[in-house]
C-alpha cells in the first residue's frame, strides 16, 4: 500500500480521542508532506539533527515531539519550536529544558518516559522516581516546563499478555499523578502494539513504519 493508504487504514483504526504521533524517522520530507496534506499535524523524530533539518523545510503549524533519547547537551537546539519531548527520563533532563525554555520565554510540554520494558536497552524512569520528580514539579520546581502525561515502551515481544501487563502498569502510574494534577497524554503503543495500548487506555500512539514503510537504519 501506499504511504496515503497507510495513513488512512491507521486513522480508521483510532478512536476519535487517541492522538496519532506520526513518526518520520529516517524518512525524507517528501513523505512527511504526503501525510501532512491528509490533515496530519503531528510528527514525532528520534533525533535532534533530523529534527533540526527537516523542520525549517516543512510547514509551520506542525506540531514536533521529540520521541528519542534527548542528551542534555542538545536541547537548546530544539527549545525555540519544540511541542512537546516525549522523552524526559532524568531529572537533570527535566532542568535542561527548563532552563531552555525560560531562555525563550516558552513552556515545553514533556511527558515523563517510564521504564515499563523488562528489556535492559529501554531507558525511562523508575516509578518511584517519576513520583519524587513529579512531586518537585507540583511544588513550583519547573515553572518553565508543563507535564502533560507519561510515555512507556513495552517490551518488544510477541506475549500479548506481558506487553498488556506493562502498559497497565503505566495506565495505573498515570492515574496515581492525574489524581494529583489532571494530565492530558498517556503516549503508549507502537506500529504493532498500539491496539492492546489504546485497550489498556492509550490516548495516543506513535505509529511510524505502519504509516511510512520499513526502512533500514
Amino acid at each position: 500500500m501506499s504511504i496515503q493508504e497507510n495513513y488512512s487504514h491507521i486513522k480508521k483504526q483510532l478512536p476519535e480521542n487517541v492522538q496519532l504521533v506520526a513518526v518520520s524517522k529516517t524518512h525524507p520530507v517528501s513523505a512527511i508532506r504526503e501525510v501532512y496534506d491528509m490533515g496530519q499535524r503531528i510528527f514525532g523524530e528520534n533525533k535532534v539533527q533530523e529534527l533540526m533539518e527537516k523542520s525549517p523545510l516543512l510547514p509551520k503549524d506542525i506540531q514536533w515531539h521529540l520521541i528519542g533519547h534527548l542528551q542534555t547537551n542538545k536541547v537548546k537546539y530544539i527549545a525555540g519550536f519544540i511541542d512537546t519531548i516525549q522523552s524526559v527520563d532524568s531529572e537533570k533532563l527535566l532542568s535542561e529544558i527548563n532552563k531552555e525554555a525560560g531562555k525563550h520565554n516558552r513552556k515545553i510540554k514533556v511527558l515523563l518516559q517510564v521504564k515499563i520494558a523488562r528489556e535492559v536497552s529501554k531507558s525511562g524512569l523508575e516509578v518511584t522516581e517519576v513520583l519524587e520528580l513529579f512531586q518537585k514539579y507540583m511544588d513550583g520546581g519547573f515553572p518553565n516546563i508543563e507535564i502533560t502525561g507519561l510515555m512507556g515502551m513495552a517490551t518488544f515481544t510477541d506475549n500479548e499478555n506481558q506487553v498488556r501487563n506493562e502498559f497497565l502498569k503505566l495506565k495505573a502510574v498515570f492515574d496515581e499523578l492525574d489524581q494529583l494534577k489532571k494530565l492530558s497524554t498517556l503516549s503508549m503503543g507502537m506500529s504493532d502494539d498500539f491496539p492492546v495500548a489504546i485497550e489498556c487506555g492509550a490516548n495516543s500512539v506513535r505509529v511510524g513504519s505502519a504509516i511510512f514503510g520499513r526502512r533500514d537504519y
